[in-house]
């Protein structure tokens, strides 16, 4: 296996349901979760923060989000597509 490949995120348009993203600010990592739901026009979208516990709702103004591109598995065989 490979380590996780991350691409910046610079507006919710590049955004889908189920990403995968680490926010930080000033270089600190704050947040770490999946997308759950956009709200593009207001570049604000909300994750389950795997940090911090629960749904928090980020602000791309205020953050620079990385989406992290894992491998993905197969749901049958778990094993790397």
């Amino acid at each position: 296996m490979t380590a996780d490949e991350t691409f910046a995120v610079g507006s919710c348009m590049e955004l889908n349901l189920g990403d995968e993203i680490e926010a930080t600010y000033r270089g600190v990592l704050v947040h770490r979760g999946r997308v759950t739901d956009l709200a593009p026009d207001h570049c604000l979208f909300w994750i389950l923060d795997d940090l911090r516990g629960g749904r928090r709702l980020l602000d791309l103004a205020e953050l620079e989000v990385t989406r992290i591109q894992g491998i993905t598995e197969d749901p049958v065989t778990n094993e790397a597509a």
